[in-house]
């Protein structure tokens, strides 16, 4: 029952917390009275239930009224989610961009970005933003977290994959002056079929923000696919996916890319 306090808009929350502070409402509380206070012409029972639940813990007047305004600021606080999408628009549905996002974020951060993708196409259009953005600011650290993948039929070493992968993004894909630092996952290239494969995808942004995506770093799927993400601002979870990544080079299962 306690939901429903949590469930009302945030001015009827403040309108009941000063009815309880002052005594306009009392307990027991009725549903008429609380329908006076906040102005409702139909609904309330349940929120008249919840106050009982309280109530009945010792929890009434101004006590509740302390409690309701602590639930406020803490839902005030909270981070909330953008839902993120690429795909054809539908009239009537509202969501943020893919593209989008990933461009405002790359080109926002001050400090440090970590980049993770499992595939990448049209190198110098992927990492356009970036790129510019760490020549803008000499200070800015980037991390990137790229799939090398074995090619079916393809019996050339590990060795002679990375230094073929290592040619092409610095030779081809890379298209700035700074440069950031680039691991991989060496499993996918076992002889005998890949033991495992780097296929997150998600960016972290100054420790701050992190976005979390189905998307890969293509045309297809920033524009055209239909692929779902979810962006949030929020500094322990965003620091806490930087710190994976960190200790996954760390330990060793991510390897660092040669640089040149």
């Amino acid at each position: 029952m306690i939901d429903a306090l949590l469930d009302l808009p945030s001015h009827l929350r403040e309108r009941l917390a000063s009815a309880l502070e002052t005594g306009l409402l009392a307990a027991p509380c009725s549903l008429a009275s609380l329908r006076s206070v906040l102005g409702l012409q139909e609904g309330g029972a349940d929120v008249v239930a919840a106050l009982g639940d309280l109530e009945r813990v010792g929890i009434m007047g101004p006590a509740s009224a302390a409690w309701i305004r602590t639930v406020e600021r803490a839902a005030a606080r909270a981070p909330t989610p953008d839902l993120v999408w690429s795909g054809p628009e539908v009239p009537g549905l509202h969501a943020r961009d893919t593209r989008r996002v990933y461009e405002e974020l790359l080109g926002s951060a001050e400090q440090s970005v970590w980049v993770c993708t499992y595939a990448y196409f049209d190198g110098p259009k992927a990492f356009e933003v970036l790129a510019r953005r760490m020549d803008e600011r000499s200070d800015l650290r980037a991390t990137l977290l790229l799939n090398i993948q074995r090619g079916r039929g393809d019996t050339a070493a590990s060795e002679e994959l990375v230094r073929r992968f290592t040619d092409r993004f610095w030779g081809t894909d890379w298209p700035g002056s700074a440069r950031p630092k680039v691991f991989y996952d060496p499993r996918s290239l076992a002889s005998d079929g890949p033991s495992g494969v780097l296929h997150a995808k998600a960016v972290v942004i100054d420790d701050q923000a992190v976005f979390v995506t189905s998307a890969n770093l293509t045309e297809a799927a920033l524009d055209r696919n239909i692929e779902i993400g979810i962006l949030l601002r929020d500094r322990p979870l965003a620091a806490s996916v930087s710190h994976h990544f960190r200790r996954l080079i760390d330990v060793g299962l991510l390897r660092p890319l040669p640089s040149a």
